[in-house]
């Protein structure tokens, strides 16, 4: 896969794959549940890298009580006198649970450090810190995958671009996101140094091409899958109970309650 425009991976294959993916990753769930692992999947890279739409590919026929997404806004006051870790340890998994980090704790590794918006003391720290954290999670026996997403420059002011005159996702773009254009190299220093530190055997860091957004997605999932342990669970089968006979209910007449519009109707006469 080249990732340029012309080897975008066809829609036919990439939605027949997408499927067949999508019910491994149920069975996944189902596994995670009933083995009580714990499955911590962080998804990092650069603004418009595809993340957000890879994790709803991801979620779509997931449980939401098993699998969750965690998006953090900025730490308030009080967290920010927290040790920095600890906002993100509470939404670590319990037994039986998948949790899916839409960016996470490398924040400071990235916009913090870029933006200026930690010291030079906390930065260290947190690149000394960092690996012994995720060291602890997983010699606690938490699964963590570790997925960056990387587009290039030029694919990502493409991005921009169709999102500033999109009326549906002009909410993806910040002063921020736009600003990173102008940072770019600034970004991939940071990254770099971050994976000088944070790459580790434990809990490496695998990148994820994402230039063409079908083929990253295709390739995070068939990757994940890959790195668990997980084989389908035989499910308990359900049979539907026969309806015992009425025992004289009557429904509430409608003009009784409060109804929705039936818009649907008005657009069939159309």
């Amino acid at each position: 896969m080249t990732g340029t425009k012309h080897g975008r991976l066809p829609k036919k294959v990439y939605e027949g794959e997408l499927l067949r993916l999508q019910a491994e990753l149920v069975k996944l769930q189902e596994w995670v549940r009933v083995e009580g692992a714990r499955l911590v999947v962080v998804f990092e890279g650069r603004d418009a890298a595809g993340k957000g739409s890879t994790i709803k590919r991801v979620t779509e026929f997931l449980n939401p009580r098993v699998a969750r997404i965690v998006a953090l806004p900025a730490p308030t006051e009080r967290q920010q006198t927290q040790w920095y870790f600890q906002r993100y340890v509470e939404h670590l998994p319990a037994a039986g649970e998948i949790v899916l980090f839409d960016r996470s704790w490398y924040n400071r590794a990235g916009v913090e450090r870029v933006m200026k918006f930690c010291t030079s003391q906390e930065y260290a720290r947190f690149l000394h810190q960092c690996p012994i954290f995720e060291r602890l999670l997983v010699e606690d026996g938490v699964l963590l995958r570790k997925y960056w997403f990387s587009v290039s420059d030029s694919e990502q002011e493409n991005r921009f671009r169709s999102r500033l005159d999109d009326p549906m996702r002009q909410w993806k773009l910040s002063p921020m996101d736009l600003e990173s254009i102008t940072r770019w190299e600034d970004y991939s220093r940071a990254k770099d140094e971050m994976f000088v530190h944070t790459d580790i055997p434990e809990a490496p860091w695998y990148v994820v091409e994402s230039e063409d957004k079908r083929a990253a997605r295709i390739n995070m999932i068939a990757h994940l899958l890959s790195t668990v342990p997980y084989h389908e669970v035989q499910r308990q089968r359900l049979k539907l109970p026969a309806r015992p006979p009425s025992g004289g209910y009557e429904r509430t007449p409608r003009d009784m309650q409060t109804q929705v519009p039936d818009h649907a109707a008005g657009l069939a006469r159309r």
